[in-house]
């Protein structure tokens, strides 16, 4: 009886032991390309200076030449000067809140352009130039599956996601 008892406690103990819960699954790694192995996807960045919107063209600046896949996303960010000097860089859409007004930076795309406008209840026309002649902006493209759940307001930090250290000038 006890070599049975034995026997049936080790036999317990060697089919408990093997198994376990399971763990969290993995990340999924990257797709490759004709049987190569995946390559990680830096973004592109193009700096866009002295930007004017005037009135003859509706307030918006096109550029083009850029080039998206369907499945990328643009980001865009205005140069801003904060009242000590220091230079920072504020995601689009930024809004202004005037007296009784409001101002809209924005931007849309498409697979190889990206509009500036501006947007918003003030006339356009009677804003200083300061508002509207030489502004200065970066376009960040990165595909959407890297900016899933980061905090793309940070240019800093997205610059870090797609390895950019610097920006061509257009």
């Amino acid at each position: 009886m006890k070599r049975i008892f034995s026997f049936v406690t080790l036999i317990t103990l060697v089919l408990t032991a093997c198994e376990g819960a399971p763990g969290p699954p993995g990340f999924d790694g990257l797709d490759g390309l004709n049987g190569q192995d995946g390559e990680e996807t830096i973004a592109d960045a193009f700096q866009l200076r002295d930007v004017d919107f005037i009135s003859s063209d509706d307030f918006q600046v096109t550029y083009e030449g850029f080039d998206f896949i369907e499945s990328d996303v643009a980001l865009v960010y205005l140069k801003w000067e904060l009242e000590d000097g220091t230079i920072t860089w504020r995601q689009l859409p930024q809004t202004i809140f005037f007296d009784n007004d409001i101002l809209v930076y924005n931007f849309d795309f498409t697979q190889d352009t990206v509009t500036l406008f501006l947007d918003g209840t003030i006339d356009f026309n009677s804003l200083d130039n300061s508002w509207t002649q030489n502004q200065e902006f970066r376009v960040v493209i990165v595909p959407a599956n890297q900016v899933s759940g980061v905090d793309t307001s940070d240019i800093s930090i997205v610059m870090a996601l797609g390895n950019i250290e610097t920006f061509e000038v257009r």
